[in-house]
């Protein structure tokens, strides 16, 4: 679901230009609080002992009897940094080290949370690339893991690894890697059916019911990269946007880059305004979502025999028969009015719901509705267009279809509607959902985020045995697979055609796989996705066109701004380039063909955009499309008439 906690797992930024310091989260009564303190890449020592460097540099500023007290963990694996338990004066003193990039506060983080690989093109029968030592072998059984992996199988209580799972660490206060909130077997599960169902998992358990704690995640990083993973999927993120020397994802995923490991991130869940993307660093694949060919609904009917259509999934049925309506005053006897229409906490009266349907203003209502006994619920939502599991007849209606019931609730005497079960219909328009969270870029308005678009609504996920199926405490229900909806969901889906192509390309830098997925993908229909890139970026994942791409260009780690490109291709081969240009926008590529005559050839191109009446404030969506005789690929480019 969109608003949980889970786990970062795997198949598998250095040292940033500023040092600066933020104040930090208070964790104790003598106001100390974790901060991370960022020192960037790890020398090349052999004799340099990151441990000891940390706690000498913590020994100068809270002295050598306090040191080993307030340091929280090491990273040491794979980058250089430590988390401690600092005051604010501490951590200035820290920030002004020469050798420190960064001093930041460990926030909390949450979650961002079958058809879509069909969806998206990924064949059933993956097979092995038995040459290039893959993580992803034959779907017939697993042999032992691969040479290359250090990982190591440290789940804690109640976890098991094998030749599927072949990996596990946690950083969380469960002391286990096993997800007890609901949300990391459904990026990792691959039977009912992953995108790369062979692919081999390390999980690395980084939340609990609280959240994700940003220490923890660095943690995981800095085990992922030195375990030897390929790809990282983490559907984790801040509820906005960081800089980047702030962010820790971004100093993970860039570190993971250096190592040539992809790093996935969810884009978020804060749509659909604009803006609310979190996830925005460069070197990471950020994945908004998007529909699927298909929608689940569930309709209500009115005592007048009006159908109106929402949005949940409901297993119950009241067997055709109509209940009695009742909202606001008339569900409770404690609350104002106002309280009571939002079914805000304790605020429903069992006795005066029984055997009703209670409109909520809000959709988290259907909770509160489950706990003080009514029957059904009819709520409001602005994400209708993406279903979720209620623990009692429920529905989901838009701001429009919920004013009908309201209208009629009111122009009745006796109110009363029947609830049906849900059911599945064709969509084939795919949009974005409303929920995804869109661009432009908060922190550097040059580099278009959200990068693409994977299914994120409606899809049906594998789930933890352990976990509640709703978030209500009563509803006793459990099940190993659920429909949830989420970019937490879009961004797994992106790291298993990541995990395809990585089996295909073994040499692929993270770079190239990137850009594949990028300038392949599917255009969209920007009258469904307004605002157009800032809500799906490059478009809909193609893992077919990806698979066959014959560009893939390979920028470097000082190429953070994306415009350089070194494409591999196939000898003798010659692309023309082609503009698709918007209004009042000038637009000229030289030279409009490239040719190449052996195989990492480089060749360079310019792109000049020249501004011919762009009113200030407003943004143009133009294309560039590389094509030869069998093969394309495109780049989105988005022009801003003036900085946001």
């Amino acid at each position: 679901m969109a608003k949980h906690a889970a786990s970062l797992f795997s198949y598998a930024l250095s040292a940033l230009l500023h040092t600066a310091s933020l104040s930090c989260e208070a964790i104790d009564s003598d106001d100390r609080k974790v901060c991370i303190v960022n020192i960037g890449s790890l020398p090349n020592d052999e004799a340099y002992s990151p441990p000891s460097q940390h706690l000498g540099m913590l020994e100068r500023v809270v002295g050598s009897n306090s040191a080993a007290n307030v340091l929280v963990q090491s990273y040491k694996r794979s980058f250089n940094g430590f988390a401690a338990k600092l005051t604010d004066p501490e951590s200035e003193r820290l920030a002004n080290m020469k050798e420190v990039v960064s001093v930041f506060p460990s926030k909390t983080f949450q979650l961002q949370t079958t058809r879509s690989w069909d969806f998206m093109g990924v064949s059933e029968n993956i097979t092995r690339n038995a040459t290039a030592e893959s993580d992803v072998i034959v779907d017939e059984g697993f042999g032992p893991a691969p040479r290359k992996w250090k990982g190591v199988c440290k789940g804690g209580q109640n976890f098991t690894c094998n030749n599927k799972i072949i990996g596990a660490r946690f950083y969380n206060p469960t002391e286990s890697a096993r997800d007890i909130i609901g949300c990391g077997y459904g990026l990792a599960q691959g039977t009912a059916r992953g995108g790369v169902p062979s692919c081999r998992i390390a999980a690395y358990s980084v939340c609990n019911v609280e959240g994700c704690s940003a220490d923890g995640l660095l943690g995981a990083f800095d085990d992922a990269i030195a375990d030897g993973v390929d790809i990282i999927s983490i559907s984790i993120g801040p509820s906005s946007a960081a800089p980047f020397h702030y962010d820790p994802i971004a100093i993970g995923a860039f570190h993971a880059m250096e190592k040539g490991i992809l790093t996935s991130n969810a884009a978020g869940n804060n749509g659909p305004e604009e803006g609310t993307v979190s996830s925005v660093a460069p070197c990471i694949l950020t994945v908004a979502a998007s529909s699927i060919d298909r929608r689940i609904i569930d309709m209500v009917v009115l005592g007048n025999k009006r159908t109106l259509i929402g949005s949940s999934v409901n297993s119950f049925t009241l067997n055709g028969t109509s209940f009695p309506l009742i909202y606001r005053k008339d569900a409770s006897r404690i609350c104002p009015e106002l309280s009571a229409g939002n079914c805000e906490p304790d605020c429903l009266d069992g006795n005066l719901v029984k055997g009703k349907i209670v409109l909520c203003d809000q959709y988290v209502g259907n909770v509160e509705a489950h706990k003080a006994g009514a029957l059904g619920s009819v709520l409001n939502t602005s994400n209708a267009d993406a279903s979720f599991i209620v623990p009692l007849p429920a529905t989901g209606l838009s701001n429009q279809e919920y004013g009908i019931i309201k209208s009629y609730l009111k122009s009745m005497k006796d109110p009363q509607a029947d609830i049906l079960p849900s059911e599945v219909i064709k969509d084939d328009t795919a949009p974005v959902v409303s929920f995804s969270s869109r661009g432009p870029n908060p922190i550097l308005l040059e580099i278009i985020k959200p990068d693409i678009s994977a299914p994120g609504a409606d899809i049906l996920a594998a789930y933890s045995p352990d976990a509640p199926i709703t978030q209500s405490r009563g509803d006793k229900r459990r099940v190993k697979y659920k429909i949830a909806s989420g970019t937490s969901m879009a961004c797994p889906n992106s790291s298993g055609v990541a995990a395809f192509i990585k089996t295909i390309h073994p040499d692929w830098s993270p770079a190239a796989i990137k850009s594949s997925l990028m300038t392949t993908a599917k255009p969209m229909n920007r009258t469904n996705t307004s605002p157009g890139e800032f809500a799906y970026g490059s478009g809909h994942i193609d893992s077919v066109k990806a698979e066959t791409t014959p560009l893939a260009p390979q920028v470097l780690k000082k190429d953070h701004n994306y415009p350089s490109m070194a494409a591999k291709v196939t000898p003798m081969k010659s692309f023309m380039a082609k503009i698709l240009p918007g209004p009042k926008v000038d637009i000229k590529v030289v030279p409009e063909v490239l040719s190449f005559k052996s195989l990492n050839e480089e060749k360079n191109f310019n792109l000049t955009i020249v501004r011919t009446g762009l009113p200030d404030g407003s943004h143009v969506s133009a294309e560039l499309i590389w094509s030869e005789e069998t093969h394309s690929i495109r780049s989105p480019i988005l022009i801003s008439s003036s900085v946001m």
